[in-house]
This record gives structure tokens, sequence and C-alpha cells, in this order.
């Protein structure tokens, strides 16, 4: 009975030690170093280059991302001098110091964690302190830091769980950031068709910028039947509905998804094709294909 006591007693006092841990983690502050050029500004934002050594010691981290000036308390536009300024985040704030000269930018940051965001995502059933990579060498402070710069929010999960997306993890939190990945765009996606597209899916949609006016474009053109990853080798070869409309009016009104990326991948557009049809109306396009790299002449048979 003694040996049981003194076993729950060790395994609580371990739980403390873990909790505690993650705690402190979630609350250690972050440094390292940023810069910018503000030469390069596009759209009235300027981007950040961050760079950080892993708090797990593995390696450095680096990070570049576009920001409004509207975010960076304490930053106007065109800065030149020393600089102060901060991130505001619900994940913590980010703190920069530094000086500007001729456009280019640099110096030192601290971040300093939420702790409290660490615990209202945990309640959400994103668990910061669970490694989601092989590896396992994530650190609880690395992610929270991620979440601040990419601005992961507790609104934007509520969202994504609301949308019932499936299981998720806080990779995925990450990826939805970063991607602009939210429950209306969701939404629009199955209405056209496409009702179980996963985090992966909906990734690769905005890449491609595969839209709903997109989808149904496509499936206007003739190919409601088109899946998802023939949309995907669409916007790789630059499949527009333009470009469909052209074969079209050549009379290529019913012919494959993957026909149609060889019209794309050679090089055949409406002008080949009609040139093609004077020497032979029933010209196929295999045989066009083989006329573009040259293995068959226009005048065969």
């Amino acid at each position: 009975m003694r040996k049981n006591s003194i076993f729950t007693v060790l395994s609580f006092l371990f739980i403390i030690i873990v909790i505690g841990k993650l705690v402190i983690v979630a609350q250690a502050p972050i440094t390292g170093t940023w810069t910018a050029n503000t030469r390069d500004e596009k759209d009235g934002k300027i981007n950040l280059n961050l760079e950080r050594r892993s708090t797990n010691g593995s390696g450095h981290n680096q990070m570049g991302k576009s920001y409004d000036y509207s975010e960076l308390q304490g930053l106007s536009a065109n800065p030149n001098g020393k600089v102060s300024f901060r991130l505001v985040r619900e994940a913590g704030n980010i703190d920069f110091q530094g000086e500007f000269v001729n456009g280019r930018g640099a110096g030192t940051f601290t971040y300093t964690p939420n702790s409290g965001f660490f615990d209202a995502m945990r309640g959400r059933g994103f668990d910061f302190s669970k490694s989601t990579n092989k590896r396992g060498d994530e650190d609880v402070s690395d992610k929270m830091f991620a979440a601040a710069a990419l601005n992961v929010t507790t609104a934007l999960a509520d969202d994504l769980l609301a949308a019932n997306f499936g299981k998720l993890d806080v990779d995925d939190l990450f990826k939805a950031a970063i991607f602009n990945i939210d429950g209306k765009f969701m939404a629009e996606m199955k209405s056209t068709g496409f009702p179980n597209l996963g985090m992966e899916d909906l990734v690769k949609a905005r890449i491609f910028k595969i839209d709903a006016d997109y989808v149904r474009q496509i499936h206007d053109m003739g190919f409601e039947n088109q899946d998802f990853e023939g949309l995907v080798k669409f916007r790789i070869f630059k499949v527009t509905p333009e470009f469909l409309s052209e074969l079209k009016s050549q009379g290529f009104s019913d012919i494959s998804p993957e026909e149609v990326v060889k019209f794309r991948i050679f090089n055949i557009d409406a002008d080949f094709i009609r040139k093609a049809k004077a020497e032979d109306p029933n010209v196929t396009v295999e045989q066009m294909v083989q006329m573009k790299i040259g293995v068959r002449r226009r005048s065969d048979n």
C-alpha cells in the first residue's frame, strides 16, 4: 500500500514537472536578428526576414514574410535611422530594434510568448507541445513564435473546426495561415463539386490559383466531370477558359483533359490547328503532336 502511495506521489510530481516545463518554455522569450529592404516593397508592404537559433539548439531558423505597415506598431513607411517597433499578435508580441540606412534595415528582435494562447489552443485540440514531425525535434517556443509571425489565431482555429475540415494538427493551422485557407474557401470549393478536399488539396488550390470561379468556368467549357488533380494539371500547364474556348472553336469540343494538356505542352494553338486541319480535316491530336516534334510532316497522310 505504501509502495503504491509513493508511486502515485511520484507520478503526480512528474506530471507537475512536465506541465511546468511546458509553461516555462511557452513563456521563455526568443531572440534573433532581422533584415529588411524597403526598395523591394510591393503593394505598400515591407518584407521582414527573421533569423533565430532554434530553442533546442538544432540549428538556425529563417522566416521571411511581408507585413502591412499598419501591423507594425511604431514603424512608418520609408523608415530611416534608428527604429523601434512591435508586431502584436494573439500568440505573443515581437519587439524589434534596429536601424534603416538607404532603404536597408537590420537589427535584433525579442519574441515574448502569450501562455494564454498556448492554453487556448490546447483546449481546442491543437497541442503545441506535441511534435508534428518524424524527428521529434520541435520545441513549443519555436511553434509559438511561428504562430505569432504567421498570425495564427484562435479565431482561425475555430473557423476551421466549424467548417468540418476533419482531423487537423498545428501544422495545418500554419498552412491555413500561410495560404489564406478558411472555412469560406472550403465551402466554396465544396459547392463546386469537391466535398472531400483535405488541407493538402486546399493548399494546392491556393498555390495553383484554383478557386470556385475557375472551377465553374472549366465546367462551363464541358469539363464538368474533371477531377481535382485534373484541375491542378490544367493550372500547371496554364489551361485557361479562353484556351478551351479556342479549342472548341476549332472543333475540339469532345477531347480528354490529357489531350488538352498535350495542346499546352506542345504549344498547339488555334492558328496551328487551323493550318493542320486545312491539310487534313481529320487530323488527330496525336498527329498534331507529331507535327510539332518533327516526326510527322504536315503533308503526310
